[in-house]
């Protein structure tokens, strides 16, 4: 069997912007992966094109020759845009070779570890009292983690940070009073805060024992990780802004997180994700991958987590059922818990044809600004 095509697939999955790869063989059979790079698909769609040239006749078995070939077959290593495209890639080709096959892909991962994924829910951005009530709602639906975020003013877009961290707990303590000790909360701060912020809301979080904290500040200086390690007792989560394992590097090591949030579909696909949950699994960090995306990302996430030792909870975007005429299939949701699906490869098609009737247009993030005007981070 050899590799024929590899095609890029920008489209709008109802209203939301998704970013689809395709590799196509001489033999019939397809995979399809999924990029995760917000705002930037159509710069990973430049990096597909660019690798198909090196995919065409390669025999699409050799996964991780495939995928050195494409990280460190150019002068230009790693970074966001090139592993979001190798990512997108390298999930489609172990979704094509699980249905060569026949099996669903977590048995070419190890087998099953686990029965069903753990997932946590989002919130919102929302008035305090929706907060209230959706987590509510989802403890009642049996749903045993819900998640919230640092908040910007959500009528101007302003996020200055000591308005910021008394927002924060008072919604941790609105929303611990609202679901009591028996539902884990997760808090992500979204690297909105700097070292001293962080630390200032860690320490007064943890009377309110949240499961973990997420990405308190800015992935790009690891070595700022130490000194929240020094000063906050709680779990510490990152990792959602890391392209390749390298740049896990010194938070492994130093044992400066416990849970370790790689976004397949921007850290380098499953090939890569799966030697960070072995090397993770020396460090007793628990894998809880970033996962905001689609049914491929979700479906991708799920053979992972079924299959590492290490897993701790999935960060659930996605919902089944969700009409489109572009994306069919996925895994089961079952009170809070994503159940493998046993059908070949991901259990997820996208179809061409609905695909192209459904291009994605140019798109921007949301920005948000500090009081006197300056940038701050989304």
């Amino acid at each position: 069997m050899k590799i024929t095509v590899v095609k890029s697939f920008p489209v709008l999955v109802g209203k939301r912007p998704s970013f689809f790869v395709k590799v196509y063989t001489d033999e019939g059979l397809t995979g399809v992966g999924e990029s995760g790079l917000w705002g930037r698909e159509l710069a990973v769609a430049e990096a597909v094109a660019s690798a198909e040239r090196l995919l065409i006749g390669e025999d699409p078995s050799r996964i991780d020759h495939i995928w050195q070939t494409l990280f460190r077959g150019t002068f230009w290593k790693g970074g966001p845009v090139l592993c979001s495209a190798i990512s997108a890639i390298d999930i489609a080709l172990w979704d094509l070779n699980a249905k060569a096959l026949g099996v669903p892909l977590y048995k070419l991962l190890g087998g099953k570890s686990r029965d069903r994924i753990r997932c946590y829910a989002h919130l919102g951005d929302v008035s305090r009292e929706e907060m209230v009530e959706r987590a509510k709602q989802y403890a009642a639906d049996g749903w045993t983690v819900v998640r919230f975020a640092v908040l910007q003013d959500l009528a101007t877009g302003i996020l200055d940070p000591k308005p910021a961290i008394r927002r924060c707990i008072g919604d941790c303590e609105a929303v611990r009073a609202a679901v009591g000790d028996e539902v884990d909360i997760t808090i992500d701060f979204h690297v909105r805060l700097n070292p001293n912020h962080a630390i200032e809301l860690g320490r007064a979080l943890e009377p309110l024992h949240p499961m973990f904290l997420e990405d308190p500040i800015r992935a790009e200086n690891p070595a700022s990780y130490r000194l929240l390690r020094q000063h906050i007792s709680l779990p510490i989560a990152t990792g959602e802004h890391l392209a390749g394992k390298w740049e896990f590097r010194e938070l492994i090591e130093e044992d400066l997180i416990d849970y370790a949030r790689p976004d397949l579909c921007v850290f380098g696909g499953l090939t890569e994700t799966k030697k960070l949950a072995g090397w993770c699994e020396t460090h007793f960090i628990e894998m809880a991958p970033h996962n905001p995306l689609g049914a491929v990302s979700t479906s991708a996430c799920v053979s992972l987590c079924t299959a590492v030792p290490n897993f701790g909870v999935l960060e659930l975007g996605w919902r089944p059922g969700v009409a489109s005429d572009v994306v069919h299939g996925g895994p089961k949701l079952e009170r809070g818990y994503l159940i493998p699906s046993e059908e070949p490869g991901l259990g997820v098609e996208i179809d061409d044809e609905a695909a192209l009737a459904h291009p994605m247009e140019r798109w921007e993030l949301m920005h948000l600004k500090r009081s006197d005007g300056g940038f701050t981070d989304w």
